[in-house]
């Protein structure tokens, strides 16, 4: 569960959120991640800081320039996670659809 809590509380964020998208997509450097946001390069290291304390990414220096990269396990422990729950919500959307239909024939 400790692993799972620190994935969720660096997802908190919505530019670390889009930082995972990004890196969804393959590895990118830093300055890379850091060219969609309005922020410094600084400000980015300390998002990137916490998705790798969370154990998220991975992230190796070459040179001078730091190389960053999605690690699975944490993502899949959390979808796997939030899976338990999916017939609960499809249960809901259920009742939800079925309260709906029966306001538009009473009408």
């Amino acid at each position: 569960m400790q692993q799972l809590d620190a994935t969720f509380s660096a997802l908190s964020d919505g530019t670390r959120r889009a930082i995972v998208a990004r890196l969804a997509n393959g590895e990118a450097t830093l300055s890379d991640l850091a060219a969609p946001f309005d922020m410094s390069l600084t400000a980015v290291s300390k998002h990137m800081r916490v998705l790798s304390e969370a154990g998220l990414v991975d992230i190796e220096k070459r040179g001078r320039t730091k190389h960053c990269r999605l690690k699975g396990a944490p993502i899949k422990e959390a979808v796997d996670w939030l899976s338990n729950y999916e017939a609960f919500w499809l249960d809901r959307f259920d009742a939800l659809a079925l309260h709906l239909a029966k306001e538009d024939t009473q009408k």
